[in-house]
């Protein structure tokens, strides 16, 4: 029996009550919270109004923020593929098992880690996913069709395999619908299925889940949106993303689910620099890029740029309106905080690096984790710790080994290009902007985030290690060091860019 079965067999168990007899399902099913999260491609943290953006309009978050949460400390991973692995099973993609036990630059799931949809089926739930997958390998083509999100716990599946760079690839289910579909079209498309979908299954539980294709590049906008924002194309992407996240709040108010629904939106990393002039924010028309706005540096970077993402949460009746959540929270935390909002048993045959926050969702932020600790792995290398307003940059070389593909990193700006010969110790509150070591002045603080750092290695690993709790399925024996692609010969002209996609 292997790890997905001994998880689904408990869990059935613990339903079997409810199994024996029909309509006691659909009243235990009407009781329990509907959840909706739209996770966004390369959107900056201050590309929505409420976090400061100068020049893109987003109405309908900005009153999502003041109806609900607005969370300033809140991380995904450093790109996509990595992203989408940590909020769907709730751990470090370093820690996940892939097919064929080599860490990607994408991760390939492995079919025996268990997702967020698989948790929430187990009472009941319908789940859905319109969008971006990327999981079962980084490729519109020749991707393991048996690791499409229906196959990975989702009942329904409208959206595309992986990136757009070139072409996007449009499938329902399991089926090739539209081979190069127009990209204009996507947003609006995935929105109307969710909102279908949701329709449909408003009498059930429902977990909807919108990883929308954009703004990761290549961009494209609806005729309704093309041309409209003084940010350009990029801006015209925000702004019509921003109106369909609309659409589904109105959706769930009209079928009078809003007192028992939440809706989460996120971003998968930072803005991917590279398209903009200069490596520079976002900020021009022609920037097809995104802005961090007072973080440094941007996406494929460990600097708070990279991985800090705007997010909102509503929830009328529970989150309390117009609160602002500093306390350090991630897309880590959404598999056990929905399993324990609906009452499903999180997995306990393996580690689970998130924690439930369900204290933080509904306000209640005296409860907050003190000691909680986040770790900013590139690849799989780890290169910082953050505990409270501390966060360590670790020692490590310019073009760290490490990070490969990414070791030397042209997606960032020339200045974040760098390495650290000692620890450099930033106070978060004070220097948003990681400008300054105070290592010297804070030497207590430099050892116990030394001191986490060694722990999480010897845990999850490093570039010289596999810690013990990292995860290798279908392994022989354990490898001695993290198993990574051995390297692709590639043309000079491919070479100039490694693209993270």
């Amino acid at each position: 029996m292997n790890y997905r079965s001994c998880f689904f067999l408990i869990a059935l168990v613990g339903l079997s009550p409810m199994l024996s007899v029909g309509p006691t399902v659909a009243q235990a099913a009407d009781r329990l919270p509907n959840f909706v999260v739209i996770f966004t491609d390369d959107q900056g943290y201050q590309d929505v109004g409420c976090f400061g953006s100068p020049d893109i309009r987003t109405p309908r978050l900005d009153a999502m923020a003041a109806q609900g949460m607005k969370f300033t400390s809140f991380y995904a991973q450093s790109i996509c593929g990595p992203s989408r692995a940590a909020i769907m099973t709730g751990c470090y993609p370093m820690r996940v098992a892939e097919r064929g036990d080599v860490k990607q630059v994408h991760p390939i799931l492995h079919s025996d880690e268990i997702t967020v949809a698989e948790v929430l089926k187990t009472k009941g739930y319908a789940t859905a996913c319109f969008g971006k997958w990327d999981l079962a390998k980084h490729a519109q083509q020749g991707f393991f069709m048996d690791l499409l999100p229906t196959h990975q716990g989702f009942d329904y599946f409208f959206g595309t395999p992986t990136s757009n760079d070139s072409v996007a690839n449009l499938y329902r289910d399991e089926a090739l619908i539209e081979p190069k579909t127009n990209m204009a079209t996507l947003t609006k498309r995935y929105t109307d299925e969710a909102i279908g979908f949701m329709r449909k299954n408003k009498d059930r539980p429902f977990f909807v889940y919108i990883p929308h294709t954009m703004p990761h590049t290549r961009l494209d906008a609806s005729e309704q949106f093309k041309g409209k924002s003084n940010r350009g194309l990029y801006g015209d992407v925000i702004e019509e993303i921003d109106f369909n996240v609309g659409r589904i709040v109105d959706a769930v108010q009209e079928m009078g689910l809003e007192k028992n629904t939440y809706v989460l939106f996120t971003s998968d990393n930072g803005p991917w620099l590279i398209k903009n002039k200069d490596h520079a924010d976002g900020r021009l028309p022609t920037d097809h890029g995104g802005s961090a706005g007072p973080l440094r540096s941007g996406k494929v970077s460990t600097f708070e740029g990279g991985l800090r993402v705007p997010t909102i949460l509503w929830g009328p009746d529970r989150v309390p309106a117009g609160t602002v959540c500093d306390s350090i929270a991630s897309t880590l935390d959404v598999l056990p905080t929905f399993a324990a909002l609906a009452g499903a048993a999180a997995p306990t045959d393996r580690v689970i690096d998130g924690e439930d926050i369900r204290h933080l969702f509904h306000g209640e932020f005296n409860k907050a984790t003190r000691d909680k600790t986040f770790y900013y792995y590139l690849r799989v290398h780890l290169q910082a710790v953050r505990q409270g307003k501390w966060k360590l940059h670790l020692p490590r070389d310019k073009e760290p080994i490490g990070a490969a593909p990414f070791s030397k990193n042209n997606h960032i700006g020339p200045a974040d290009r760098i390495g650290f010969d000692k620890p450099f110790l930033v106070d978060l509150n004070a220097d948003l902007g990681e400008t300054t070591n105070v290592a010297d002045q804070h030497p207590e603080v430099v050892e116990r985030l030394l001191r986490k750092a060694e722990h999480i290695r010897n845990d999850l690993g490093d570039v010289d290690r596999v810690g013990k709790n990292m995860r290798f399925f279908d392994a022989e024996s354990r490898p001695t060091k993290p198993p990574v692609p051995t390297p692709r010969k590639r043309s000079l002209r491919k070479s100039k860019q490694e693209s993270p996609k």
